[in-house]
């Protein structure tokens, strides 16, 4: 049994689209391309399969990684290839903006934390990603906004191992308030879209409301952080005014005048 018509050989394929015959196999290995219909140990390829590689081609000339586009094509099977691209933007385009990685010298980090240079301690860092070092004077800030803050915790007087413990404790809580978010989003949002036959009319309301979640989520959080943040250092300042002596409270507070005497008011003229 030969090709049907309008099938075509590895061969043949390649040279439609523009590709080496290496190239053709090296996509499919990675599953970029459908199985081509085997007669015996032949296989022939159809339009879909030129269309799949034309996608791949235009993709990457448009400067997109190969990786990029086996995650937004291997790992979206049941997206349509129309909306491939939408999809890839919003897996390589940072979410809210990316993030500027900084360089500063060694000492003016340590300056800036209030602490001597500590090899170690900028060890810690690094391994964590907070850091990448350049050179030995010269290390790369890659979360700038996240290191400052640590910085000014230390400056304000808190210990480097308790504000590498809150880094943890934030990464591995928030990672998890993240992945709730998500996943909550693709079980009632995406998966409500995949069932629903993936309706033309839903996809620029459901690509506005993947690039909403950030702001959506951050804003949630933020709000509740604040308020409880705002409870604890209530309780929290309270409990240690209330624990202080006598004298703790004049040194903190001065002495306090005495409350004036409330004059006799008299006898009561209802009675």
């Amino acid at each position: 049994m030969s090709a049907r018509r309008g099938e075509l050989t590895i061969d043949e394929l390649a040279a439609r689209v523009g590709m080496t015959v290496r190239n053709v196999r090296a996509y499919a290995t990675r599953g970029l391309l459908a199985a081509p219909r085997l007669v015996g140990r032949k296989g022939y390829y159809n339009e879909e399969h030129v269309a799949r590689l034309a996608l791949v081609r235009d993709l990457l000339e448009r400067g997109y990684t190969l990786t990029a586009v086996e995650k937004a094509l291997v790992d979206n099977p049941d997206v349509p290839e129309t909306h491939a691209l939408d999809l890839l933007t919003l897996l390589t385009r940072p979410i809210g903006g990316a993030i500027e990685a900084e360089e500063i010298s060694v000492g003016a980090l340590s300056e800036l934390a209030g602490i001597d240079h500590d090899p170690e301690f900028v060890e810690r860092l690094v391994e964590r990603k907070l850091l990448a070092r350049v050179d030995d004077e010269t290390v790369r800030m890659l979360r700038p906004a996240l290191v400052r803050a640590g910085a000014q915790a230390m400056r304000m007087g808190l210990a480097q191992h308790r504000v590498l413990d809150l880094f943890d404790q934030a990464e591995d809580r928030l990672g998890a308030m993240a992945t709730s978010y998500v996943e909550a989003f693709r079980d009632d949002v995406w998966r409500d879209f995949i069932s629903a036959g993936m309706p033309e009319e839903r996809w620029e309301e459901l690509v506005r409301s993947i690039e909403a979640l950030l702001s959506i989520v951050s804003q949630a959080v933020l709000a509740s952080f604040r308020w409880e943040l705002a409870q604890v250092i209530q309780r929290v300042v309270g409990e240690e005014l209330g624990a202080l002596t006598g004298e703790q409270a004049r040194m903190l507070f001065g002495d306090q005048p005495d409350q004036p005497d409330q004059p006799d008011a008299g006898p009561d003229p209802r009675s």
